[in-house]
């Protein structure tokens, strides 16, 4: 993808997590219409099956699965031992980053989750962005920013539509389970897409200006 179209992505994700931001603030953090019809219907649309599907996919969102992705990506982005392990380390910061710099924003921000009479799985902390999705989507994208370049025509579209398949379906199902308003998790994908569209624009960045020196 090219810089500026990176660029614009970046730029559009930040437009529309700062308009979420100033909803949410100019609310003091209660749900917007949107949030109240979506979710008055998860609550009212859910059997065993599906309710039990969906808290398996939302499992998925944080813990062991996100971290092992982002692993197999440094391992695919890597070059010879050394390499490899130096590119987990790093997968790993950017994860590691990604929660940080969303728990720090959601503690700012205080929201809070809808009626816990509503859950249909147990959680804790504020809202605003959800954590589970902004994880998810960090750990797809990582997975997809190694293996892109290794990939070509069918493999490649199906390897991107199913890690965004997944991001998506976690951050679906927190709201099918009650414990998160729709615009937590809109606002969770617009953070981490602002978060590794700027870190990948930092790299190219610093990257240029290494080949710059070094010329």
């Amino acid at each position: 993808m090219s810089t500026a179209r990176l660029g614009l992505i970046a730029g559009a994700s930040a437009g529309l997590l700062l308009a979420l931001l100033v909803l949410v603030e100019l609310r003091h953090g209660r749900p917007l219409p949107a949030d109240l019809a979506v979710h008055r219907w998860a609550v009212r649309h859910r059997p065993a099956g599906p309710r039990e599907t969906a808290a398996i996919i939302t499992a998925t969102g944080v813990g062991a699965v996100p971290y092992t992705l982002v692993m197999v990506a440094g391992i695919i982005a890597g070059s010879g031992p050394y390499g490899r392990v130096l590119m987990v380390v790093r997968t790993l910061a950017v994860l590691l980053a990604v929660q940080a710099l969303r728990l720090a924003l959601a503690t700012a921000v205080g929201r809070q989750r809808p009626p816990a009479v509503d859950w249909a799985v147990h959680v804790t902390g504020y809202a605003f962005p959800s954590g589970h999705t902004a994880t998810s989507a960090a750990a797809a994208g990582v997975l997809v920013w190694a293996a892109y370049p290794r990939l070509r025509g069918v493999p490649r579209a199906v390897f991107v539509a199913c890690a965004a398949a997944w991001a998506l379906a976690v951050g679906l199902s927190r709201v099918y389970l009650g414990v998160h308003w729709p615009s937590d998790v809109v606002g969770g994908w617009s953070f981490t897409v602002v978060v590794l569209s700027s870190a990948v624009l930092l790299l190219r960045h610093r990257a240029v200006r290494h080949r710059d020196v070094r010329h």
